[in-house]
C-alpha cells in the first residue's frame, strides 16, 4: 500500500551519513513552515537542485524526524558533516533515524516535497 510522506533531498554522500547516524544536523538557508517534521524521507541524490522545478532520480535512504531548527553555529561544523561554516544558515536537528534496509529509487526535488512510497 502506497503512503504519502514529506521528503527532503540531500546531496551524496550526506544522505548516507544521515542514515548511518553520522550527520546529525542538516544545514539549509531556509526553515520549514512548521515543526516537528515526523517521518521525513531522506532522499540522497547526486546534484544540488538549484532552480524551482529541477529534479533528478535519487534514492530514499531513511526516515527521520526534525524536532527543532536553530541558527547554525560555528562549533556545529562536524555535526553537519560540513567542510566550512557560514553565518545566516539554519541547522535542522535530525533525530529518530530509521535507515531503510535497501535504498528505494525515487524522485529528488527541491525544498520539502510529497512522495508516495510503499514502506
Amino acid at each position: 500500500m502506497l503512503k504519502q510522506y514529506q521528503a527532503l533531498s540531500i546531496v551524496a554522500p550526506n544522505g548516507g551519513r544521515i542514515a548511518q547516524g553520522l550527520k546529525t544536523l542538516e544545514i539549509r538557508s531556509w526553515q520549514p513552515e512548521y515543526l516537528p517534521l515526523k517521518n521525513l524521507v531522506i532522499v540522497e541524490n547526486q546534484s544540488f537542485l538549484l532552480a524551482d522545478g529541477e529534479e533528478e532520480i535519487g534514492r530514499a535512504v531513511a526516515l527521520v524526524d526534525i524536532e527543532s531548527v536553530h541558527l547554525w553555529t560555528e562549533d556545529e561544523v562536524n555535526a553537519a558533516s560540513a567542510s566550512s561554516w557560514a553565518v545566516g544558515y539554519f541547522a535542522w536537528v535530525i533525530s529518530n533515524v530509521r535507515p531503510f534496509s535497501q535504498p528505494i529509487e525515487t524522485i529528488a526535488k527541491r525544498k520539502l516535497y510529497r512522495l508516495e512510497l510503499k514502506l
